[in-house]
């Protein structure tokens, strides 16, 4: 399959909104960080992207779309590989956004930092290689909010505007549909994973077999 639409939008700009959205919207499956934790046999793919040898058509043989990590870890690869994708940019207050990764994807004791510090086989290097310089400033404000604004600075300046849909979820279908060329559904915009969905998710992953 060829991806048609690609998200660039870092982890907690509505990612898993947006995938729940493209999925209704005939363009799914998609592709999300949670994806790779369905499929684990796929971080040793990632693992070869990172170090310059990737096979997208492995990767998302399955998959009409991809938001999230590891896909935005990649835009650039992507988007040059998939030229007729149209790509959309989750974005939302920086200083908001931060916060939001210290409560969950970059918590301390969280699956990246566990995951790293324990050298967890696989898991560990699946994180070093698709967070790359990140990994040793997770929980610098400075220096991941720099990340953040620089990130869609890059987007912005390398995508033809044509091509790009810089979007906040909470905008609701009517750009997004426009965007994409699809009639607006009569259903809610999604709304997934919040703070107490992620951390309920990790907990469900972590716990014992017996407690599951």
């Amino acid at each position: 399959m060829a991806l048609r639409v690609i998200g660039t939008g870092l982890g907690r700009t509505g990612t898993m909104s947006l995938q729940r959205a493209l999925n209704a919207l005939g363009f799914g499956p998609c592709h999300h960080m949670s994806e790779v934790f369905a499929h684990q046999e796929s971080m040793a793919w990632w693992i070869d992207a990172a170090n310059g040898k990737p096979d997208w058509e492995k990767i998302f043989a399955d998959y009409h779309s991809a938001v999230d990590y590891p896909t935005a870890a990649f835009w650039r690869e992507l988007t040059a590989h998939y030229p007729d994708a149209r790509v959309i940019h989750t974005v939302r207050d920086p200083q908001r956004w931060f916060e939001s990764t210290q409560a969950t994807i970059f918590a301390p004791g969280g699956p990246p930092a566990r995951a790293m510090e324990s050298e967890e086989g696989i898991v560990g290097r699946f994180f070093e290689a698709v967070l790359g310089d990140l990994a040793p400033h997770l929980h610098d404000r400075d220096y991941l909010i720099g990340h953040f604004l620089r990130h869609t600075e890059e987007v912005e300046a390398a995508i033809p505007p044509e091509r790009l849909l810089v979007y906040e979820v909470g905008e609701g279908w009517n750009r997004l549909c426009d965007f994409l060329g699809v009639r607006v559904p009569d259903e809610p915009f999604p709304s997934e994973n919040s703070r107490e969905q992620f951390k309920a998710r990790v907990a469900s992953r972590t716990a014992p077999a017996a407690d599951r």
